[in-house]
């Protein structure tokens, strides 16, 4: 049932071998005890994890809701976040310590491939606005095979989701710049790709005005409830 970093395999529980098309939304999540650094500054340690939890929580409901995905991934080395995903049903992928987000898509991406994947869509973890119906639209734009597709950040500098086919074509590049790094090896391998600019996954929660503004524009969920609690969102 699990993914290690010396095996990468998945169990027979959860293997996930069709003679159709396969197509898995694989969640990469940091430890909870690294995750939202950047907002120290604004809340204690404690706080900061239990809404990095939310966060997650909201961004598995959504993937678990999609209708063009086939299985849900997790990839991650938080003990909370593998048995919160084992309990959802999800693939669990975990990379037991901390090896950094394009560290930890690599190895599930890996076992993904190996286990019968055609397409994935890696989806990062603090977007907690994101529906099922924006996983299946970037499912539907993936039509050029090989391909990419790319949903940057709302500043338009990083990447928030990037779906590939095969899941290995290219690498992932999460970290400063990202979205022009990904374009880029797209561009020099001769790959299809596309931008898919979508508002909701744009939306990730690193500063200030990133709360401000998803307490503006968000329905109810698990973040706008913990950010309640908080007293930066109205109860």
């Amino acid at each position: 049932m699990r993914a290690t970093k010396r095996h990468g395999v998945i169990g027979p529980k959860n293997r996930v071998r069709y003679n159709k098309l396969v197509r898995i939304v694989l969640i990469a999540a940091k430890q909870l005890e690294f995750a939202k650094t950047r907002l120290a500054a604004l809340m204690p340690d404690v706080e900061r994890r239990v809404l990095a939890h939310a966060m997650f929580c909201d961004v598995l409901a959504a993937a678990l809701s999609s209708r063009r995905a086939d299985r849900v991934a997790v990839v991650t080395s938080d003990p909370t976040l593998l048995e919160e995903s084992r309990k959802a049903d999800a693939i669990v992928i975990d990379e037991e310590f901390p090896s950094g987000l394009n560290a930890a898509v690599k190895l599930a991406t890996g076992a993904l491939v190996a286990a019968g994947a055609r397409q994935v869509c890696t989806v990062l973890s603090d977007i907690p606005m994101i529906s099922a119906g924006d996983i299946d639209m970037v499912f539907d734009a993936l039509t050029a095979s090989p391909g990419v597709i790319l949903v940057p950040s709302r500043d338009f500098t990083g990447t928030n989701m990037i779906a590939r086919t095969p899941p290995d074509i290219i690498g992932t590049h999460f970290g400063r710049l990202s979205l022009v790094r990904h374009l880029d090896e797209c561009q020099q391998a001769g790959i299809a790709c596309e931008i898919l600019r979508l508002a909701r996954p744009a939306l990730d929660l690193d500063l200030l005005s990133d709360l401000a503004e998803f307490v503006r524009v968000a329905g109810p969920s698990n973040t706008l409830n913990q950010l309640a609690r908080l007293g930066i969102a109205p109860d």
